[in-house]
């Protein structure tokens, strides 16, 4: 077996954040996802925004669910603490460990089938509940951990890895989000780093729930179905002993576009996908003129970016059950038990 280590080698003049801190302070294990795959761009992002907030690596909780996003925080912030759950059930395991402790910051990863599949029921209370906690999605479309099938967010009249055409209508989380009383709600690129990074910054500032679906090419199971030479193609019309897949090595697809521009991104299989980022004067506070201008981007086939909703005066679990200060793993014996007394007046106030 091959095993193979971050370097632990560092330039001496590297710079470092108000904890004097360089970037390898928030990195993680080598990424043995697909080369190319914009996962990996994401986990860039985080390791970028946590390092520019100087955030102290032991304060931050990073949870997940199954899937090839959920097996990214393995890749960042190495020296935090995290818990990788059952599929779908990321939002729950952060609600049970945000009750403990709320001075903890959450950041969720999870994937569009992890989120609107079998964890939709998940996210859709989570979201309700205002948890303070920044969940992100790596929404490219498809379950890459079991070979290609279209994810519920994949668009109707889209082809699945074997070529037949997608018949329902795709999950916009976004929109989801925002109905279910999401405060800070907003879409990216994992290429467009320049956009995402102070996306996650701000989600991470944000009190409340904060959420990021952000669209992530998959390298692997992207490929054009009518062309004679894909994997599917020449395995059909081959005679060989056995079958081996062989994933060729792809460059990380990048962009750049201004405020209130769209840009056609090619993909890994020859197809397009329009970006269109908000424009400045957008106003991200009014509900409703949120979901019209999203509605409206996909009568045009575009992908709206950017700060899509924000509530300024937002409030959390812990401010709307009334929960104490101090955080619930902190109080001691005598907080929680606090005699016989006190116990007799509570249950005479409730006669």
């Amino acid at each position: 077996m091959t095993y193979i280590a971050m370097p632990k080698f560092r330039h001496p003049k590297l710079p470092v954040n108000d904890l004097g801190f360089t970037k390898s302070k928030y990195e993680g294990a080598l990424s043995t996802l697909c080369a190319g795959c914009g996962h990996d761009s994401i986990s860039s992002a985080i390791i970028q925004a946590c390092h520019e907030m100087s955030i102290p690596p032991h304060k931050i909780a990073k949870l997940s669910g199954i899937g090839c996003s959920s097996k990214t925080p393995a890749y960042y912030l190495g020296k935090s603490h995290g818990f990788n759950s059952v599929h779908g059930r990321m939002p729950s395991v952060a609600t049970g460990a945000n009750a403990a402790n709320r001075d903890m910051i959450y950041l969720g990863m999870s994937g569009d089938g992890d989120t609107a599949s079998i964890g939709f029921g998940n996210f859709a209370h989570v979201a309700r509940r205002r948890l303070n906690m920044t969940y992100i999605v790596a929404n490219n479309g498809t379950y890459g951990l079991t070979k290609g099938q279209t994810s519920a967010t994949a668009d109707r009249g889209s082809r699945v890895r074997k070529g037949s055409v997608n018949p329902w209508e795709g999950i916009d989380l976004t929109a989801i989000a925002i109905q279910l009383g999401a405060s800070f709600v907003a879409r990216s690129f994992s290429g467009d780093k320049e956009q995402l990074v102070p996306l996650i910054q701000a989600a991470i500032s944000h009190k409340g729930f904060s959420f990021i679906d952000c669209i992530s090419p998959c390298v692997t199971f992207n490929n054009h179905q009518e062309s004679t030479k894909g994997f599917d193609y020449v395995r059909e019309h081959n005679q060989a002993m056995n079958s081996t897949d062989y994933i060729p090595h792809q460059n990380e697809i990048t962009t750049e576009y201004a405020e209130g521009e769209s840009v056609e991104v090619d993909l890994h299989d020859g197809s397009t996908m329009r970006l269109r980022k908000l424009e400045n004067h957008f106003d991200p506070s009014n509900k409703r003129a949120v979901l019209d201008r999203m509605n409206e981007a996909k009568e045009k086939a575009e992908i709206l970016t950017g700060l899509l909703y924000f509530e300024k005066d937002s409030d959390d679990l812990h401010q709307i059950i009334g929960t104490v200060d101090e955080p619930l793993n902190g109080l001691d014996q005598e907080l929680l038990c606090p005699g016989n007394e006190v116990l007799t007046s509570i249950n005479a106030s409730l006669r």
